[in-house]
C-alpha cells in the first residue's frame, strides 16, 4: 500500500535546513578562495570536490525552500564575504586539514539532525549530506596517508587478559593515578588537534580584518585554544604519550594584510567551530570515566561557552547575524 503523506516541514527539518545552508554558502566563499592559490593537485581535486558537494547542499536546500514558501536566507555571498584579490592566506597543507576538520563537524552536525527528521524528501538530503562527509573524510585521510602527513592517535597496548574492575577509585580517582582508557585517550588527542587547528585559524583572521574589536577578539580566542590545548598536552605526557603539532602559525599562516573574508564571515566561521567544540567537549565528558577529566572538560566548556556569547554580541552589534527560524518572531 502506497501511503502519500507530505506534511509541512517540522522545526528539527526547518531549523537542519536553515543552518545547513548558512554552512555551505560559508563553505563555498572559503572554497572559491582558496582554488585561487591552491598548488597541489591532489588537494585541489579535493578542494573542488567540496566545493561541489555545498553548491549541491544549497541548490536542493533552495529548491524545498521555495516548494514550502520558506524564505531563502541570505548566508553568505561570494561578492560580500570573499575577496578573490587577497593572497593566500593559508598553506597547502592547511587547506587539507581544512577540509578534513570541517569534515568531521559535518559528520556529528547530520548524524545528530538524521533522527529528528522524518519527510522523505529531508531524509533522502540528509542522508546524502552524511555520505559526503564521509566521502570527504576519507579522502583528506587518504591524501595525508599518501604525503606522510597523517598523524595517528597514540598506540596503547593490547589487552592480554580479561579483567574487571574492584575499586570505586576507576571513577572517582582525582589525583589521575589511573592510567587512562583508549577512548579518554582518543577524545584528549582529537580535542588537542582541534584547538591547534583553530589557534591558526584564530591567527589567520586576526591579522586580516580591520576591526580592532574583531581583531582582539580572535587573539583571545587563539590564547584560549593554546590554553586548552596546553590542558590535553598535560594529560598525555602524563602518560608518555605523543602530543604532535600538525599545524605551525609559523608556516601554515601566510603573513598578508588585505583580507579574504569578510567580518561577518570569519565571526561566524569562528562561532561555528566554538559551537562543534563545545559539542566535543560534551561527547568527551560522556565517553570519560575519570572524575578529574569530567571536571576539566566542564570547565572548558564554559570558558567556550562565555567566548561565544562575546562572539554573538558583537555580530548582533555589527548586524551580522541572521535570525534563525523561530516560534515568534516579535523582540
Amino acid at each position: 500500500m502506497n501511503i502519500e503523506h507530505d506534511p509541512r516541514l517540522t522545526s528539527a527539518e526547518l531549523g537542519y535546513l536553515w543552518s545547513a545552508y548558512q554552512g555551505d554558502t560559508m563553505s563555498v566563499c572559503v572554497f572559491t578562495h582558496f582554488l585561487q592559490h591552491i598548488e597541489d593537485s591532489n588537494i585541489k581535486v579535493l578542494l573542488e570536490h567540496a566545493m561541489d558537494l555545498s553548491q549541491q547542499h544549497i541548490e536542493i536546500i533552495r529548491n524545498i525552500f521555495d516548494k514550502e514558501g520558506v524564505k531563502v536566507p541570505q548566508g553568505f555571498i561570494e561578492d560580500d564575504d570573499v575577496n578573490l584579490t587577497a593572497n593566500r592566506l593559508f598553506s597547502d597543507i592547511f587547506y587539507l586539514y581544512y577540509v578534513k576538520n570541517m569534515a568531521k563537524g559535518g559528520l556529528a552536525t547530520h548524524s545528530i539532525s538524521l533522527p529528528n527528521n522524518f519527510r522523505k524528501d529531508i531524509l533522502s538530503f540528509n542522508s546524502k549530506c552524511l555520505t559526503s562527509a564521509i566521502e570527504l573524510h576519507n579522502e583528506a585521510a587518504e591524501i595525508m596517508l599518501q604525503k606522510g602527513i597523517a598523524t595517528r592517535p597514540p598506540y596503547i597496548p593490547y589487552p592480554k587478559e580479561i579483567e574487571f574492575v574492584h575499586k570505586q577509585s576507576f571513577i572517582l580517582e582525582m589525583l589521575g593515578s589511573r592510567s587512562l582508557e583508549a577512548t579518554e585517550v582518543t577524545n584528549l588527542y582529537s580535542n588537542l588537534l582541534t584547538n591547534n587547528f583553530g589557534s591558526c585559524i584564530a591567527a589567520g583572521f586576526a591579522q586580516t580584518t580591520n576591526s580592532k574589536e574583531v581583531r582582539d577578539y580572535f587573539l583571545r580566542g587563539r590564547g584560549i585554544a593554546l590554553k586548552q590545548k596546553k590542558v590535553f598536552e598535560d594529560y598525555l605526557e602524563s602518560h608518555s604519550l605523543p602530543t604532535p603539532t600538525i599545524l605551525a602559525i609559523n608556516q601554515d599562516v601566510m603573513p598578508i594584510a588585505e583580507s579574504p573574508f569578510s567580518e561577518k564571515l570569519m565571526m561566524y566561521h569562528f562561532g561555528l567551530m566554538c559551537h562543534t567544540g563545545v559539542g566535543n567537549y560534551g561527547i568527551a565528558i560522556s565517553a570519560s570515566m575519570r572524575s578529574d577529566l569530567i571536571t576539566d572538560y566542564s570547565r572548558l566548556i564554559m570558558e567556550v561557552l562565555k567566548y561565544s556569547e562575546d562572539g554573538l554580541n558583537i555580530m548582533i552589534k555589527n548586524g551580522w547575524f541572521e535570525r534563525p527560524p523561530m516560534i515568534s518572531y516579535k523582540e
